[in-house]
């Protein structure tokens, strides 16, 4: 950093004096909260002088490595993306636990599995089993929120985010695939029904991509 000259007109050095005040000197760090306090000025200067006669060759080379540590930086958050979405992307295959339920985790979370009755947020896409979309949060853009494992969503929903009967429970962050059997979903009365037609048809078999979002 260049020095910094200051002028206040014309003084009387015999008048004038400059109570014995600190520096405030700014270190060269990436955290800018890193500053050193020095007790003395420095000499032929009557005002403070930050960061004063620096040699500019170690000025370049932090700057460099600093340069070379973000381009680090930054490829390392695009590849790891990269491979996010290349991992939703592959073919996920389902296992069935024994209550029928199927389930496939395409990302897995890094944040703490949810407690029962706890109130959590997840976002969801519903298909029935032809592919057709009947809900989607993501179209709402807003996550559903409810408390989980004590029967307010259906009970593969439940199942399915908690664990159980052979089912990892979800992690905060990560995104499953769950296949609900009509007896975990809507059963024989099926959803939505009006005038002999239904959203959701009895003894349909269910898909969702879930992704829990985490508490609320």
């Amino acid at each position: 950093m260049s020095s910094l000259a200051f002028s206040i007109g014309t003084v009387n050095p015999r008048k004038f004096r400059i109570p014995n005040k600190r520096l405030i000197k700014i270190s060269d760090s990436k955290e800018a909260s890193n500053i050193r306090l020095s007790s003395q000025y420095p000499q032929k200067s009557s005002l403070p002088i930050v960061q004063k006669n620096v040699n500019p060759n170690t000025l370049h080379s932090r700057r460099e490595a600093l340069g070379f540590s973000f381009c680090f930086g930054f490829l390392d958050v695009l590849l790891q993306s990269e491979e996010s979405v290349a991992a939703e992307a592959a073919p996920c295959e389902l296992t069935v636990a024994p209550s029928g339920l199927a389930f496939c985790d395409k990302v897995v979370g890094t944040g703490p599995e949810a407690a029962k009755g706890q109130l959590i947020k997840a976002h969801y896409v519903g298909k029935l089993e032809n592919g057709k979309v009947f809900d989607s949060s993501y179209n709402r853009g807003k996550p559903l929120t409810f408390r989980v494992g004590v029967g307010e969503v259906i009970k593969g929903w439940d199942q399915g985010i908690l664990g159980g009967d052979g089912i990892p429970p979800m992690l905060a962050g990560g995104k499953r695939i769950l296949k609900l059997p009509p007896e975990l979903g809507y059963g024989v009365r099926g959803a939505g029904c009006k005038g002999g037609s239904c959203i959701i048809p009895p003894d349909s078999v269910l898909l969702f991509d879930v992704e829990f979002v985490g508490k609320a």
